[in-house]
């Protein structure tokens, strides 16, 4: 209580006295702090019960003021001052000591302030520097203290700083065994250093420059330093410590090195807190993005991020249910990693689990996120700790056992995981871990070369619908990232030598079978009954019609590509009229077929844009058509799924056909060609997209001519399917008529795919 009455008493004689000049102001409320501790005798007293708190603003204050009154740069007689006499280190040893009580956070609040409000660079100096490594490591010692709001502050304003100057990172880049000697050193508050502030080693006042960093001009300074009285040496590192310079020459990180400040906010990412753990994660955000190759090194190499990322991810995993709803995984709302707050009590569509998957996705954003933002050495090494300590450590198990629940669980939150990465470099790694590395193409010897690709493809064909539909889906939003190893692993590496084509030259008899430039017997596309949405008034037919080629003999082929006319036709008339019902619906015409593949296929050419793909396909003469084909493990999956497509679910008969109508988009020639072109001479033994639908066609017009009815029953089919007639009584061969249905909006769609392409190609 007298105390705080001899503070206020103090403020009164202060306003009333006559304005000192600043630099005496300043020197006074420092004498006034180093004198406490002279005189004092009762050191139990709260710092709150002191006037070491205002002083301390009081000085802050006077710096500020004396930096406004001055031109931009110039350093001022205050802080000279704070600089000369190394009042920093003075502090942070009062700080560490907590005496008196509280007085840590007094210090790490004065040096957060100070950082923070004046304009000029600081942590160039040494007697900067020093104190801050130093303070540094006094935070995250223990978690849950009274001091962790303000030691969160103090290293996200020096993260802050680092990021506005990040050559400055060097500094903080510490040897390990000084480290171990500094924590041993027993740091006394004496009478003498407190009344001997003159006689400590002056700063010379002006900032390091980056050049003066470790290497000649930094020894040649650091002789200099070390000519002069040096006073509490043992609080202190001498820059010849510092083995990185942010010189490219002199990137390579002695094992022997600590980076304190990452340390520091690692352990505070554990603070029961949430907001302390979320400004750690902050701060590390930042430090990750430095683009020095010294710091990024000794980050990855010298510091626990790595397994604190992939052990947090395993744990969090590892806590999520045995089982858990497809549907609830993929419908949980987006999460991102600053917002993980989530309650129960206030959620109408809780569900078990739910906070548990919050919390995982939650960190998974996290770990994306960092990767992304981070400098590159730091960014592989962080995905493959990632790889390595989670996706194969931890997911791959899951992926890999025989129980239903637990695969359809652990393929669900694959799939997740597929959609949500954004980070190029983790996502390389998310795709070597399901796919593998392997370029060369497959055989059917060695399609088990990579057990987990092996298994999750032979999942697509599954015996549980549920499981096939989930695995189906996670490779069709797999193939929609943009990685080219994807596409290349599953299909292109097995079509690199068009070795499915068996090359004849046209003869006359072939030529004769195309009149006016279509198939014999085909009707053109603005006859056909399929194409009566597409009428000369509707929105969209004169630009799509317009660009076809010319019907006439003479038509040359483009670049070696069968007609779009007749490649159009030979899809939309493979399904058998008597076999056709969605010209009795209104709405289900080709065109809007044709805008969605118009809208898909320009995102496929954006994502594939930077492949460098050819043009046109490779010269059979450089082929080498004499090795056996094999179409390779996905495709082998997909045609035999796309065979018994009279005989699947309608739910997996609209999964196959999503996954071959994406493969279908790529603007790869080899591609298109394979699964596009009905024409192609194809080697003996081999089949081909057009080739299984025709199988199927063809076991279509058998079975129809057993069931009664069919076409009145396709079409009420049909139409429940789309919610015009209500549900009814049950229909025979339900399976087989849902199968046509699917397989005929197949053909309108590939040939709208195949139409979009040739006109792409056509336009310049």
């Amino acid at each position: 209580m007298f105390s705080k009455f001899t503070s206020i008493l103090q403020h009164a004689v202060e306003a009333l006295a006559p304005s000192l000049p600043l630099q005496e102001d300043f020197v006074y409320h420092w004498k006034a702090i180093t004198h406490y501790y002279i005189e004092t005798s009762d050191d139990k007293a709260p710092v709150t019960d002191t006037n070491i708190p205002s002083h301390l603003e009081q000085m802050l204050d006077i710096l500020v003021q004396e930096e406004n009154e001055r031109e931009s740069g110039e350093t001022g007689p205050c802080m000279e001052y704070l600089l000369h006499h190394k009042i920093l280190e003075t502090l942070y040893t009062l700080g560490k000591a907590d005496c008196p009580p509280g007085m840590k956070q007094q210090v790490l609040a004065f040096y957060t302030k100070l950082l923070g409000r004046i304009r000029q660079p600081l942590l160039p100096h040494i007697n900067v520097h020093r104190p801050v490594q130093k303070l540094i490591r006094l935070c995250g010692e223990v978690l849950a203290t009274p001091t962790e709001n303000e030691e969160i502050q103090f290293l996200c304003i020096v993260c802050a700083k680092l990021k506005q100057d990040p050559y400055l990172v060097n500094f903080f880049l510490e040897s390990k065994l000084k480290a171990m000697a500094s924590k041993e050193s027993t740091n006394l508050i004496t009478e003498d250093m407190l009344k001997g502030q003159d006689s400590l080693a002056p700063d010379t006042g002006q900032p390091m420059q980056p050049e003066e960093t470790p290497g000649a001009a930094g020894a040649e300074h650091m002789e200099k330093e070390d000519e002069l009285p040096q006073q509490a040496d043992d609080l202190s590192f001498s820059l010849d410590e510092l083995n990185v310079t942010s010189s490219p020459e002199s990137s390579t990180v002695c094992p022997n090195q600590d980076y304190n400040l990452v340390n520091s906010l690692l352990n505070l990412t554990k603070s029961p807190d949430g907001r302390i753990a979320v400004k750690a994660c902050e701060g590390l955000m930042l430090l990750v993005s430095l683009p020095e190759p010294a710091a990024a090194k000794c980050l990855t190499q010298s510091t626990c991020l790595c397994e604190l990322l992939t052990d947090r991810l395993a744990s969090l995993y590892r806590a999520l249910p045995q089982s858990l709803d497809p549907l609830d995984i993929e419908t949980v709302e987006a999460i991102n990693w600053g917002l993980d707050s989530y309650s129960h009590k206030e959620d109408a569509s809780a569900f078990p689990g739910k906070r548990a998957l919050i919390s995982f996705l939650s960190w998974f954003d996290y770990c994306d996120q960092l990767i992304k933002e981070a400098q590159k050495i730091a960014a592989v090494a962080m995905a493959k700790a990632v790889r390595e300590r989670f996706f194969v450590d931890v997911m791959e198990p899951q992926l890999m056992q025989t129980s239903e629940i637990g695969i359809l669980t652990s393929t669900a939150l694959l799939h997740r995981i597929v959609r949500q990465v954004t980070s190029d470099v983790l996502l390389q790694e998310l795709v070597y871990f399901v796919l593998g590395e392997q370029r060369e193409p497959e055989t059917l010897p060695n399609i088990n070369r990579h057990p987990l690709r092996h298994r999750l493809i032979e999942h697509c064909d599954h015996i549980s619908d549920e499981i096939s539909i989930m695995t189906l889906r996670m490779f069709e939003h797999l193939l929609q990232k943009p990685h080219e190893h994807i596409l290349y692993n599953l299909v292109l590496r097995n079509l690199e030598e068009r070795n499915y084509t068996e090359y004849k030259p046209l003869c006359q008899e072939d030529k004769d079978v195309v009149e006016n430039g279509q198939i014999a017997g085909a009707i053109d596309l603005e006859e056909d009954p399929l194409f009566t949405d597409l009428s000369p008034d509707s929105t969209g037919a004169q630009e799509w019609l317009s660009v076809s080629p010319p019907v006439s003999p003479e038509h040359p082929k483009n670049d070696g590509k069968t007609e779009v006319h007749k490649i159009v036709n030979s899809f939309l008339c493979l399904v058998p009229d008597e076999a056709k019902s969605s010209y009795h619906v209104e709405g289900t015409g080709y065109d809007t077929y044709l805008r969605d593949a118009h809208r898909q296929f320009r995102d496929y050419c954006l994502i594939c844009l930077r492949w460098e793909w050819p043009g046109s396909p490779r010269s059979l003469e450089k082929c080498n058509l004499e090795a056996s084909f094999f179409e390779g493990h996905f495709l082998k999956v997909l045609f035999d799924r796309m065979g018994r497509i009279l005989d699947q679910p309608y739910d997996v008969n609209l999964q196959v056909t999503s996954v071959l109508s994406k493969l279908s988009l790529f603007p790869h020639p080899h591609i298109h060609e394979y699964l596009l072109d009905p024409y192609i001479n194809l080697a003996s033994g081999c089949r081909s997209l057009f080739s299984v639908i025709v199988r199927v066609v063809g076991d279509l017009m058998v079975r129809i001519q057993r069931i009664p009815d069919f076409t009145p029953k396709l079409l009420l089919v049909r139409k429940r399917l789309l919610g015009l007639e209500p549900e009814g009584p049950v229909i025979d061969h339900m399976t087989l008529l849902e199968g046509v249905i699917v397989l005929e909006e197949f053909c309108k769609e590939l040939a709208a795919i195949a139409f979009v392409k040739y006109h792409a190609s056509s336009t310049p």
